[in-house]
């Protein structure tokens, strides 16, 4: 088995979980990365007030996502782009729960795939100050990147896993999620048994 999944990173508009407003992915195979994809998203009426705090943090404005892909146009993409690879996520249970709580305000099917958190595993891997993405990917090697561009995120989350996995000797991700006894988690309903 190979250390394969696919990283994503969400940006939302304000505090509501439904209120993506930008996804960044990046694909790993055999611990590489080999493909990536980002894009703008445009909120759920009801959950698309941009609030200051947030542009502060991301740059997105409402006017960014005029003409933008809505959650249930752009969600047939990001789960494609996934192709069935679990995901990998900083903090997971947020991002993960912005496609639980998208789904549910919009009335789409949560898709179905496993997940791990690279927080979880950077908190079991390395000694750090802080476990934040930044210092995390830092321990990893990678720096310099635009913390908040859900693409950098997403491409930050990668590399800390492929290099968790080098320091753990593992080489797949539920090897790694073993390794530092950290769940993997499921996203949407179990297939029912053929």
């Amino acid at each position: 088995m190979a250390l394969d999944f696919t990283a994503i990173d969400f940006e939302t508009a304000n505090s509501s979980g439904a209120s993506a407003c930008s996804v960044g992915l990046v694909k790993v195979r055999d611990g590489r990365v080999v493909d990536r994809a980002y894009w703008l998203i445009q909120p759920p009426a009801g959950h698309d007030e941009f609030l200051e705090w947030n542009i502060r943090i991301h740059g997105i404005r409402a006017a960014d996502v005029v003409g933008a892909a809505t959650w249930v146009e752009q969600l047939p993409d990001l789960v494609a782009f996934a192709d069935g690879d679990a995901f990998v996520a900083h903090n997971a249970g947020f991002d993960m729960g912005v496609i639980r709580k998208a789904c549910e305000v919009t009335g789409a099917e949560v898709p179905l795939a496993d997940y791990v958190c690279s927080l979880q595993v950077a908190r079991r891997t390395y000694h750090l100050d802080s476990y934040r993405l930044p210092s995390a990917a830092m321990a990893a090697g990678f720096e310099d990147f635009e913390h908040h561009n859900a693409a950098a995120d997403a491409e930050a989350c990668a590399a800390i896993m492929v290099h968790a996995a080098k320091r753990h000797g593992v080489e797949d991700l539920v090897g790694l999620a073993r390794a530092c006894s950290v769940k993997v988690g499921r996203l949407g309903l179990a297939r029912a048994a053929a």
